[in-house]
């Protein structure tokens, strides 16, 4: 007969010795129970809802415009423009420009235009002005309300009107050992 080898000898042993040691040293493990939550529903009743909003911050460019005179401007004589030739246009323009005697005859000038029926036209002077815009947005709502007689303040994504659903959990503390109970005299 063949004798097994020393080794697989000890393991077996060691193997068959720890599994009741193990089973002994934590025998919470085997009767360890499952605890199962007790879960119901019910209303509360909703005191108060206040809007918990987030504030953004924009800016854009805008054309802004101001009204401007014609009467500050140079006036331009147009009449009779379309029977001169080109070089009779150019040489009354010429001839404009170096012929203005002072400030007087220009406001003589502009009462005399101003009198005659033609009212001063507004054109509009424009630049781009960046305006900055704040947009307000409600992203929660902080909701008060009371349940059996206790006043409890939640936040919450919707506002949730005058009755407020509650899911309720009662579930027993599962401690390492007995709770002390009430001290007797």
């Amino acid at each position: 007969m063949k004798r097994a080898p020393v080794p697989l000898c000890v393991a077996c042993l060691l193997a068959v010795s720890a599994a009741p040691a193990g089973a002994q040293q934590n025998p919470d493990l085997r009767n360890r129970v499952a605890v199962v939550e007790n879960v119901r529903y019910d209303y509360a009743q909703v005191l108060n809802v206040e809007p918990v909003f987030q504030t953004l911050r924009a800016t854009r460019t805008e054309e802004h415009c101001e009204p401007v005179s014609t009467l500050t401007l140079a006036p331009v004589e147009v009449k009779g423009e379309e029977e001169k030739g080109g070089f009779r246009r150019f040489w009354d323009s010429v001839k404009g420009i170096f012929s203005h005697q002072g400030g007087e005859e220009d406001a003589a000038d502009m009462e005399r235009r101003r009198s005659s029926g033609n009212a001063a036209m507004l054109t509009p002077e424009c630049r781009i002005v960046e305006v900055g815009r704040e947009f307000r947005r409600p992203i929660a709502y902080d909701v008060d309300y009371v349940y059996k007689g206790v006043k409890f303040r939640s936040r919450l994504p919707e506002d949730p009107g005058n009755r407020l659903k509650l899911r309720v959990s009662i579930t027993p503390e599962v401690g390492s050992g007995p709770e002390p109970g009430p001290a007797d005299p």
